[in-house]
């Protein structure tokens, strides 16, 4: 809470959605538990409205507050089939967390995928965490937060999410590419 680079929400939180879970942790102790631990979803492009938005020129853009940074991203799909891989490891397995991501991608990288799987450009605007909180929509204050979040302690936050060990618990886990070419035409334009 030290820390001034982002606001406090609901009174406590940086980042309400991961505080939460990191403060339930708690209530495990003493439990045989493994601890999952996720990356955003790819089909938060088409279910949450993340995916890339027209301007007023026409041209699509995809608006991330993470500057250059690389961001672990997973299929939903493939959360469960590594969910399923830890089951089938049984015992060896409790006690430990786990990270899963399919492949970590920069916004321009994001963009470029989605360029090639719409067939138009896409361009990538780096907005600032406070430009992302002002957005307006409900959440708009935690996903920004959570964004700068992602940049500001990428480095300890994409080694907590490995993707060769989620491609141990998952061969079939998908990169971004494969996950576009069956899904590129439900992101909403």
């Amino acid at each position: 809470l030290e820390d001034s680079r982002m606001p406090i929400l609901k009174d406590r939180y940086k980042v309400p959605h991961y505080d939460a879970k990191g403060e339930s942790n708690r209530l495990f102790a003493g439990v045989p538990t493994t601890f999952l631990l996720t990356s955003a979803y790819w089909e938060n492009l088409i279910h949450f409205g993340m995916g890339p938005k027209r301007g007023a020129d026409g041209r699509l853009a995809l608006s991330f507050p993470t500057g250059d940074k690389k961001i672990p991203w997973v299929g939903a799909e493939d959360i469960g089939r590594c969910a399923y891989g830890i089951f089938k490891a049984g015992r060896s397995m409790i006690g430990k967390t786990i990270g899963v991501s399919g492949e970590h991608l920069s916004g321009r990288e994001l963009a470029t995928s989605l360029s090639r799987a719409l067939g138009e450009p896409v361009d990538y605007i780096a907005l600032k965490p406070e430009q992302y909180r002002a957005l307006g929509f409900p959440g708009a204050d935690d996903l920004g937060n959570m964004w700068q979040f992602k940049r500001d302690f990428n480095e300890r936050y994409r080694a907590a999410r490995d993707v060769n060990a989620a491609r141990e618990l998952n061969p079939s886990l998908q990169r971004f590419d494969d996950w576009l070419r069956d899904n590129a035409r439900r992101i909403p334009l």
